[in-house]
């Protein structure tokens, strides 16, 4: 939602759930069920000047949702709470369809850090994520659907760089080792630009997810949402990416 408030999007949207990221505390959010609450806390660690962070939030009766409480793992942690490396970057809850669960959704934001020499980075970031995922797949057979805002690029660097292309295939390649599948958006399954920037590889089917303070959704070029899900289910899952400009919304992601 990149820090504007997006509820009346989010309130219009034909789903049963919504996972966001970068959402601001709602005013009127129209959900029947969101974590956090309302009037709970909506920062995420390291900046104490703006209030977002990732959320959930349920817009139907279909589903029931059941919250995974998340803390800083710094903190003492009692029965049933979760420690996370870094608050606010991650939100998850099982999804109930009458008695049954059948996956435990889990919204993630990777937020850009800085190098002592002022470099930007967030592949750091992602892997925290998977980390604080580890305890979400404790066991074989977990049914996970994780989607958000990783700010890393697939199968590709930078304006090409081939370091940073490796850098970023380690978290996709660490996330498939415990099982978590990357299963898109990738072409056919919304618009790629067009033309293709030419920091792709001409095999790429990334598409553009997102769109810098210089573009619009007809201009933007580099997609930095994926979406994961569990071994057991990831057949069974399929992702599209709203990314046509008549349907991309007021964010600066898709």
């Amino acid at each position: 939602m990149a820090g504007r408030d997006l509820w009346a999007d989010v309130r219009l949207s034909n789903v049963d759930v919504a996972l966001l990221q970068e959402a601001r505390p709602p005013r009127d959010s129209g959900a029947e069920d969101l974590f956090p609450a309302q009037d709970g806390d909506w920062s995420t660690s390291g900046w104490p000047f703006r209030s977002f962070r990732t959320a959930l939030a349920r817009l139907s009766s279909a589903v029931s949702l059941t919250p995974r409480i998340s803390v800083a793992s710094d903190s003492a942690l009692v029965q049933d709470q979760w420690g996370v490396s870094r608050s606010g970057t991650i939100t998850a809850a099982d999804v109930n369809v009458d008695e049954v669960t059948p996956f435990t959704a889990v919204s993630v934001y990777a937020p850009w850090e800085r190098t002592p020499s002022g470099g930007l980075y967030a592949d750091a970031a992602a892997h925290r994520l998977l980390s604080d995922l580890s305890v979400l797949m404790f066991t074989r057979g977990h049914r996970l659907i994780v989607a958000g805002d990783w700010n890393i690029s697939f199968g590709h660097g930078e304006h090409g760089d081939a370091y940073y292309a490796d850098q970023y295939w380690a978290v996709f390649d660490r996330a498939a080792a415990p099982g978590l599948r990357f299963v898109g958006p990738q072409a056919p399954a919304g618009r790629q630009a067009d033309p293709p920037p030419e920091e792709l590889p001409p095999e790429s089917l990334n598409m553009p997810t997102y769109h810098h303070s210089r573009q619009t959704p007809a201009t933007a070029t580099r997609q930095l949402d994926f979406l994961f899900a569990s071994a057991a289910i990831a057949d069974k899952v399929t992702v599209t990416a709203l990314n046509q400009p008549e349907e991309w919304g007021g964010s600066d992601h898709c």
